[in-house]
């Protein structure tokens, strides 16, 4: 487990980079942390990391979006799921036999389920307006 402080929303997601250069295809990114953390940041950084093509944008009424690439990103919002039949319906299992990397904010939400998958968690805190602690769990950047 290692911990980071960003300062910037440009910082967050140069940690995403960092992150998408060292994940294998098919691998769960868990994200923990509360509104405006910056999850979705994060995931900018991290889909330009893995050569997506698509903006970026928060999943939250979409559910889950979908950003084309050499390494394509699943980007899920599970804030409004509420069973497994749901996040299977939203294709969260196509997705990883795809192979595309899958993020999962509000991960809280299915953490059993999830840590089936072996995910690496991404814990984000908001610690004034620009600055977050990011603790990433799983992966070695």
């Amino acid at each position: 487990m290692a911990q980071y402080i960003t300062h910037s929303r440009g910082e967050t997601a140069a940690l995403g980079r960092r992150l998408a250069a060292v994940l294998e295809n098919g691998r769960v990114v868990a994200f923990t942390g509360g509104l405006g953390a910056g999850k979705t940041a994060f995931c900018e950084g991290l889909a330009a990391g893995l050569g997506c093509t698509d903006p970026v944008s928060s999943p939250t009424f979409a559910i889950v979006n979908y950003y084309r690439g050499p390494r394509p990103l699943a980007h899920f919002d599970l804030y409004r799921i509420h069973a497994q039949s749901d996040l299977e319906a939203a294709g969260f299992y196509d997705y990883l036999d795809q192979g595309a990397v899958v993020a999962v904010e509000w991960s809280e939400h299915f953490a059993d389920l999830l840590a089936l998958e072996q995910p690496v968690q991404v814990d984000i805190q908001r610690l004034d307006d620009t600055t977050r602690r990011i603790t990433i769990e799983g992966a070695e950047l």
